[in-house]
């Protein structure tokens, strides 16, 4: 939905299981109760995701010109993907299974070119298109600063093809696409500062000089074509698990020069360990669960922050007294800020939409929250209204 011209508001349909194109269209009646219990005026906008089997199913087939027609049908329109997951996103354990394959394959490539394919083909004229996508890989996968410098490389290489094809794309069509790389704990980028550090670095100097040969144009056209086509997905629930502030991501973003091409909002979970450890341990149990990774940041006393690739080995160091409070990577729904013992980040949400509404840096919300059929019971509601319910309290923090 537009939140006001030029800015969409949209949830991820990643909340939804399905792994092929009929699966994924079936799925999208629970998009349509949304559209129905949120009052907006004119197309409801959807945030997209769709696995490789989808993709393929779906790309240059007359099933994308029915979709086209069921979107039209349907007052809907897609603005933005979720080419993160690639593969099986439910009901099965997927942990760092998620970053398979990543950035230093031809098999992510090859899969996030299909999905511009898709989106090109569906992105209203006078909108640009975005589809986020991991943060190169898996950072425990390599065992050594030379491998990871590795894959950075190759990585980089890699989506420098993408950007290509997206400069491409616009030659032929006049849309402008966008691929916004998501930072989170444990990937090769997890938090602005080394987002930025990546993109100054290696994307502007080893990235730009592969571009611009097979460009053939100047180096300053090189390179605001990156700027253009390669930019940052804001995912709040990641950047406050690595206890960064809202103001602090938007002043490196700015100061390099780097566009956010989306905000996912989603909220993490959180614990204050200065008074009944015991029960907040208790009060944590239920979320140590087999399906996502929930990378965890404890906070020391003296203001260091250790990192545990999941929520089970952070609850192992809870005994600890020294640490003062737990941040986790569980998308907890966004509507609250307490959860019994615990607590949620969507104070840094709050944060983050209201320096939006001061200098709207971005033309795409989304709305990520995909942990429902794993929260504990005593926090499920329909999924439907559970949706409804978080749009809504987004469109009342703009509203404020």
């Amino acid at each position: 939905m537009q939140i006001n011209p030029g800015h969409h508001l949209t949830y991820c349909t990643n909340i939804h299981p399905g792994e092929s194109w009929p699966e994924v269209l079936a799925s999208l009646d629970h998009l349509l109760k949304v559209k129905q219990l949120t009052e907006v005026d004119g197309p409801f906008g959807i945030g997209l995701r769709l696995s490789a089997r989808a993709a393929e199913e779906l790309a240059g087939t007359q099933e994308l010109t029915s979709f086209r027609r069921w979107l039209s049908d349907h007052e809907c329109y897609v603005f933005t993907m979720n080419g993160f997951p690639y593969g099986e996103f439910h009901g099965e354990r997927v942990k760092d299974d998620v970053y398979t394959p990543d950035w230093t394959t031809r098999d992510r490539v090859d899969y996030t070119i299909r999905l511009f394919g898709i989106l090109a083909e569906l992105l209203p004229a006078g909108m640009d298109g975005g589809i986020s996508t991991s943060p190169l890989s898996y950072r425990f996968w390599f065992t050594s600063e030379e491998e990871l410098a590795r894959a950075t490389r190759v990585s980089t290489r890699h989506l420098m093809e993408v950007v290509l094809h997206l400069v491409r794309i616009k030659e032929r069509t006049g849309k402008s696409l966008h691929l916004d790389i998501e930072p989170e704990p444990d990937g090769i980028l997890e938090n602005s500062q080394e987002f930025t550090d990546f993109y100054r670095k290696v994307v502007l100097t080893q990235g730009l000089d592969w571009l611009q040969r097979e460009l053939g144009v100047p180096r300053a056209t090189a390179e605001a074509a990156i700027r253009e086509h390669l930019t940052l997905c804001w995912d709040v629930c990641h950047f406050a698990v690595a206890y960064e502030s809202p103001a602090d991501v938007l002043q490196n973003m700015r100061e390099a020069g780097i566009r956010v091409g989306k905000l996912q909002i989603s909220a993490a979970l959180k614990a204050d360990l200065t008074e009944d450890r015991a029960a907040v341990h208790a009060a944590l149990l239920p979320y140590d669960e087999p399906t996502y990774l929930h990378q965890t940041a404890l906070r020391h006393r003296r203001g260091n922050i250790r990192q545990f690739p999941d929520l089970g080995p952070g609850l192992a160091a809870l005994s600890d007294p020294a640490y003062t409070e737990l941040r986790t990577h569980f998308h907890v729904p966004i509507y609250t800020d307490c959860y019994g013992r615990l607590q949620s980040t969507n104070d840094a949400i709050a944060e983050t939409l209201k320096l939006w509404k001061a200098d709207p840096f971005t033309h795409h919300l989304e709305v990520e929250t995909y942990t429902w059929d794993v929260l504990p019971d005593h926090q499920r509601l329909t999924l439907t209204d559970s949706i409804h319910r978080e749009l809504e309290w987004v469109r009342n923090q703009l509203n404020r």
